[in-house]
């Protein structure tokens, strides 16, 4: 029975009732209304079998979430905070900071994808051609307190290509930033160098941000190269299907 109430409702009633409404409803209203469904809220089992119900469940079954709560509301919530990854509306949405050659451009892959709904990329010239995004995590609905005191992973995830006939280099730099835009952490992992004659690989390139501390409110993502032999077109890296997500501790 709910403190206060004098209704008598059976709490396996309550909570199937509290398992059809909307989660962010039940964390901000139905919580506060007695002790009894705050206990039922902030159960484990109450977020694990909202999960269940709606086909959420971890990457690896071996690793169950220590917060199901969290891990719903992140599962949920999860998006790539990139606009426009995979070139399929040219180069809108990317502030270009270096264009050299014959500049940027997208085109379609010339190799298939892994993933065969990403069928466009982004292609370099003969000098060096660097793009970026900067997400304002606030912005895109993570509150500050959020980011200090949950510091969720942020995993970092980019495909890129060389031609089969000419050389090239790929580099990529993201940072995470404070409220001025000052840094706090970042990778810059050295350039990849594809030699002419190779076969198209296409390779996927992932760093996950753990424990990096209070303060992060943006994140600026750069990337790009440029063919190693000068010639005139579009012969340098291509990428695509670039994302930066809010996950999960779970995710590997």
């Amino acid at each position: 029975m709910c403190s206060g109430l004098q209704v008598d409702v059976p709490l396996a009633v309550v909570e199937e009732i509290l398992l059809k409404l909307p989660a962010h409803q039940v964390v901000r209203v139905c919580r506060l209304v007695c002790h009894e469904w705050k206990e039922l809220v902030d159960s484990a089992a109450h977020w694990r079998e909202r999960c269940r119900r709606e086909r959420i469940q971890p990457c690896d079954a071996s690793r169950l979430p220590d917060d199901w709560r969290l891990f719903y509301f992140l599962t949920r919530k999860r998006r790539n905070l990139l606009k426009n990854p995979r070139a399929e509306d040219k180069l809108k949405g990317w502030n270009i900071i270096q264009n050299g050659g014959d500049r940027w451009a997208a085109e379609d892959n010339r190799k298939p994808f892994p993933d065969e709904t990403v069928t466009k990329c982004f292609v370099t010239s003969y000098g060096l051609c660097l793009k970026q995004q900067v997400i304002d995590l606030k912005k895109e609905g993570y509150v500050d307190a959020f980011m200090d005191q949950m510091q969720p992973p942020i995993k970092i995830t980019d495909w890129y290509a060389p031609r089969l006939d000419c050389g090239c280099l790929y580099e990529i730099n993201v940072q995470l930033l404070d409220h001025k835009k000052k840094h706090i952490c970042s990778i810059e992992p050295e350039k990849v160098r594809f030699e002419q004659w190779n076969d198209e690989p296409w390779c996927q390139m992932t760093h996950i941000f753990r424990d990096y501390g209070p303060g992060v409110r943006f994140i600026r993502f750069t990337h790009g190269g440029q063919d190693t032999q000068f010639w005139a077109g579009w012969y340098g890296i291509r990428v695509t299907n670039s994302s930066v997500e809010i996950c999960p501790a779970e995710e590997r």
